[in-house]
């Protein structure tokens, strides 16, 4: 016969179960940002027909007393909690149980009262319990809580004992000190990573500094891409992000449009990191010098933009690296590199790096220092180039160890790769992801996306950034829809996502010519040779940006993902959807026609709740693209969009007079 083991503690009788948020059973935290809070949820119950009350528990991290935070009931044994998170860093939380033994005692008291049932002794139970809650409790408390108990012992007329049992504030007292000697916790505290404000709410701009020369023909440097920040920021961006500013590589350097035959005069990718110069830890002679860079990261804050820096762990055939590790490459049986691919593309001009290397521990170290020799910099945000074909465990690393000496550090994971991957690296640390966004262009697809990121687990570790194009991914969409489609596609990132960004200028100067047909390559791409644009194009969308980014800034419903709802609309190639702020103080409505081409027309359906609104009274709606004012009532409402004009509704919601 199998041994029965001897219970832990069989005074413990409390269940936790179904915790959430708990991402893959604790292994991972879930995020938020300063300010915001945590929710969370359980399955909390005992045997028998006793009363159980629980609580939240949190900390900050090294803090070793526990804050508390009571939970409601929601029904079914399922109860609900919060806390709010203060201050950047790694916070711990759980749940404790307890028999709520004076609630179990007041309500059969209750029943045996309305039953006619004598209820003598079960006052002096009652007594009792309030005797030992006097015993828990302090200061003043301590003395009303024992003339309580005496007064219900002493008093002989049973209708007023039972009034003074059953006294709201004689219960409000006995439970500021529960009896929790048996109290449960949950098997192990669960962890929330708190990042600073832009974490979530962020607005990006791509720029090539080698391109911002106001030359035609000469090579940027990051003096020429400082007179391009009052540009940047007039628009209301607040990130300015740098593809890769190192020395680029001559070996097998690419030439115009992905050229394998190089001329003289091309420069190469600026992602064929490393020549003679050096390597990840150098900037790009005809950039500037490493002095040059840090003023352009001061001059980015003096007009209210950080600088994010591409991190591209990869080499050329000429990388400092090359020479110095050769241990750190793997190679092939003839003795030579492999070079990188991503068929059908082919990177001949890049060596991927070897994380299973003999010498791995050096490696992932020399890449750390990379990273920290760029925060000296002054960089705080990174942009790190494809981390889903680098080591997860190292990711895993790097990042704590980064963040736990600089908490304000954020990393955005460019990895357009399987959903599965994408989320594992969230969860290993990266503040936020690139996205599937592009690519999703009907009704259904756009709701079915944003649905899974914004309403499901996922929403509790995955940040999205939306990028409608980059310098490798000129859509489809982008291609054919004419400027419609980029204003409609700006619309869209602007608004599902809280952070979201563009390549520009390709954005705002609408191009759209692809290498061939069927690539979404751009023809005569940044990535091989230096562009010169002119800025004040009559057709720019810089008005369009400006303005959207201003509604951003305004609205705080527009600063948060998990609040997304979407609405019925009776057409396929129109698209409702909705943000409010908590308290529904701000509430934004947005209508969008999918289609380039066509004015699009029908009856939406809004979700009064959700909004707060209710169906006998009429509100105003405001568009803050088109500003015009219109008196709605009902969920029921008549839309109109011209993809010429505006083809888009940004609606804040009012309140009739």
């Amino acid at each position: 016969m199998k041994e029965i083991l001897q219970p832990a503690d069989g005074q413990r009788r409390v269940v936790i179960e179904r915790v959430s948020p708990e991402i893959d059973c604790g292994r991972f935290p879930i995020k938020r940002v300063v300010g915001e809070a945590v929710v969370v949820e359980a399955d909390v119950f005992a045997d028998g027909h006793d009363q159980v009350t629980c609580q939240v528990l949190y900390s900050r991290g090294g803090d070793k007393e526990w804050q508390s935070s009571p939970m409601t009931p929601l029904g079914n044994d399922r109860w609900r909690g919060a806390f709010s998170v203060a201050k950047a860093g790694r916070y711990e939380y759980t749940i404790e149980g307890w028999i709520d033994r004076f609630q179990t005692w007041r309500d059969g008291l209750a029943k045996r009262i309305a039953a006619g049932q004598n209820v003598h002794v079960d006052l002096l139970i009652g007594a009792e319990l309030i005797e030992a809650a006097a015993a828990r409790a302090t200061g003043e408390d301590a003395g009303r809580l024992r003339q309580w108990a005496r007064r219900i012992r002493e008093e002989k007329d049973i209708q007023t004992a039972t009034s003074l049992a059953l006294e709201e504030e004689l219960f409000r007292a006995v439970r500021r000190y529960p009896e929790r000697q048996s109290a449960a916790r949950c098997e192990k505290p669960l962890a929330v990573v708190v990042d600073r404000e832009k974490a979530s709410f962020s607005t990006w701009y791509e720029v090539f500094p080698r391109s911002c020369s106001p030359e035609a023909g000469r090579h940027g440097t990051f003096r020429d891409c400082e007179a391009w920040l009052p540009y940047v920021a007039s628009m209301g961006f607040d990130v300015v992000y740098l593809p890769p500013v190192h020395p680029v590589g001559r070996a097998l350097r690419k030439g115009k449009n992905n050229s394998v035959v190089t001329e003289p005069d091309d420069v190469g990718s600026p992602w064929a990191i490393g020549s003679e110069e050096g390597g990840h830890t150098s900037v790009h002679s005809e950039l500037g010098t490493l002095e040059d860079f840090r003023h352009f990261v001061s001059q980015a804050t003096e007009h209210g933009l950080e600088v994010a820096l591409d991190i591209a762990f990869q080499c050329t055939p000429d990388h400092p690296y090359v020479k110095q590790h050769p241990e750190w490459f793997r190679k092939r049986p003839d003795g030579t590199i492999q070079y990188a691919e991503n068929p059908p593309k082919k990177y001949h001009d890049i060596y991927p790096l070897d994380f299973e290397s003999r010498d791995w521990w050096a490696l992932w170290n020399e890449l750390k220092r990379v990273f920290q020799f760029w925060i000296d910099q002054g960089v705080r945000i990174f942009r790190v180039d494809n981390p889903h074909t680098k080591a997860f465990s190292f990711w895993e690393w790097v990042i704590a160890g980064i963040k736990k000496d600089h908490g304000d550090v954020l990393f955005l994971a460019e990895a357009f790769t399987r959903p599965h991957v994408m989320y594992r690296l969230a969860k290993l640390g990266f503040s936020q992801s690139y996205t599937y966004f592009t690519w999703r262009n009907t009704k259904q697809e756009l709701t079915d996306y944003f649905t899974e990121l914004t309403q499901t687990e996922v929403g509790e570790y995955f940040r999205p950034n939306l990028w409608p194009n980059t310098p490798d991914i000129l859509s489809e969409f982008l291609q054919i829809g004419g400027r419609p489609a980029f204003m409609i596609r700006l619309i869209l990132a602007a608004t599902f996502g809280a952070s979201y960004g563009i390549y520009g200028p390709a954005f705002e100067l609408c191009e759209n010519m692809p290498l061939q047909a069927g690539s979404e390559e751009y023809l005569n791409s940044e990535k091989y040779e230096l562009k010169h644009r002119d800025l004040h194009f009559e057709w720019s969308l810089t008005d369009l940006i400006s303005r959207i980014n201003r509604i951003r800034k305004e609205n705080p419903a527009l600063q948060r993902n998990r609040n997304l709802r979407f609405h019925y609309i009776d057409n396929p190639m129109l698209i409702c959807y909705s943000k409010t702020t908590d308290d529904l103080s701000n509430a934004i409505v947005a209508i969008v026609n999918l289609d380039p081409f066509q004015r699009q027309t029908g009856w939406v359906h809004l979700d009064l709740a959700a909004l707060g609104l209710t169906a006998d009274r009429a509100f105003q709606v405001h568009d803050l693209l088109g500003e015009g004012r219109y008196m709605w009532q009902g969920s029921r409402n008549y839309v109109e969009l011209t993809p010429e004009s505006l083809p888009a509704h940004i609606l804040r919601i009012g309140r009739a007079p």
